[in-house]
């Protein structure tokens, strides 16, 4: 359910009404703005917001990190992070992307990953190791029914940041989210 910013803030149009538009305001509207490909995670929980700021004038800045550089996502969220905003009554939003420093499943919230295993996704278990570039093959815990008798099909799963598994138990297959 989308929140009126001006009507749950009591916000006018006077020019008092920016000293209500604070970094903690809009870390609340970001709540609201969900990873595209992944409906039930919002961008905080996702860990790609990097920086809130806000001007004295009331302009929002916004910096956001990719999952991956060209994730073709970054543009839809940062296109719903203006429209989120603008909505909630904040004056002018800009959104920067930044590639520095690179974004890591490390900085996914515990709360977004157990939306993830609740959406029948694996979140990445660990911070991002060595694993991967020994060519190691994590073990991987089935969203579906908590098997560990898992076996990767694919590096790539129905997005560049996740990889395509296949429970040996209950035989369901499963995007993992990547340690990254």
């Amino acid at each position: 359910m989308k929140r009126n910013f001006r009507i749950m803030q009591g916000l006018t149009s006077a020019p008092d009404d920016l000293a209500m538009i604070t970094k903690h305001r809009i870390l609340e509207l970001l709540d609201y703005v969900k990873d595209p490909e992944i409906p039930v995670i919002n961008v905080l929980e996702l860990g790609v917001v990097r920086s809130v700021e806000v001007e004295e004038s009331g302009k929002a800045i916004i910096t956001i990190t990719p999952t991956y550089t060209g994730c073709p996502a970054m543009d839809v969220m940062a296109a719903d992070i203006k429209k989120e905003l603008l909505e909630a009554g904040v004056p002018e939003v800009e959104v920067k992307l930044t590639l520095s420093p690179a974004w890591t499943t490390d900085w996914i919230t515990d709360e977004g990953k157990r939306k993830l295993k609740e959406y029948g996704i694996a979140p990445p278990e660990k911070s991002a190791d060595i694993r991967a570039l020994k060519g190691v093959q994590p073990v991987v815990q089935c969203p579906q029914c908590g098997s560990k008798n898992t076996v990767m099909l694919s590096l790539f799963g129905s997005t560049a940041c996740k990889a395509l598994w296949k429970c040996q138990d209950c035989l369901e297959p499963f995007d993992q989210f990547k340690c990254l």
